[in-house]
């Protein structure tokens, strides 16, 4: 009974050892130069300043990515389900009709609470020193939709 784990224990032991010799070579033999593109923002975009204690770090990319992967989720749980759906019969149906069901009104909860809007942030942005960014020309500062006929709308000669 004992003999039945030793592969599963020396397998453990390979892992664990290819694990930390990896990182180990990995640190010893990577190239040490930083640039400024290695430490800039990514993703989020927002630029690493330190903010006064009133103020709150915005978090609204993180919680878009929150949000999509709840939602993702569902993706998830429908898999197992189209393959055991005629198992399942009337009850499996009405499991996962509830069940998107559910999920369609936590959907329409965070639309209606605004949780999908991609807003400004509310506090002027500063530079490294305190002094102010210049602002963009109209041609870069534009949102989603903001194109060239939202420009000719807001001065009235799309109408």
């Amino acid at each position: 009974m004992r003999t039945g784990y030793v592969p599963i224990v020396i397998l453990a032991i390979v892992v664990g050892a290819f694990a930390v010799l990896s990182l180990a070579v990995s640190a010893l033999l990577r190239p040490k130069h930083p640039t400024p593109a290695k430490s800039a923002p990514y993703e989020s975009g927002i630029t690493p300043i330190r903010l006064p204690k009133a103020e709150r770090f915005p978090v609204k990319f993180y919680v878009i990515a929150m949000l999509f992967i709840i939602f993702d989720i569902e993706a998830i749980f429908l898999y197992p389900w189209a393959v055991a759906f005629r198992q399942l019969g009337l009850f499996g149906l009405v499991e996962m009709v509830v069940f998107i069901g559910l999920v369609f009104v936590a959907y329409l909860y965070v639309w209606q609470k605004g949780g999908l809007e991609w807003e400004a942030l509310d506090r002027p942005q500063q530079g490294l020193g305190g002094e102010g960014f210049e602002p963009l020309p109209p041609s870069v500062e534009r949102g989603p939709g903001e194109g060239a006929l939202a420009k000719a709308r807001s001065t009235g000669q799309g109408e």
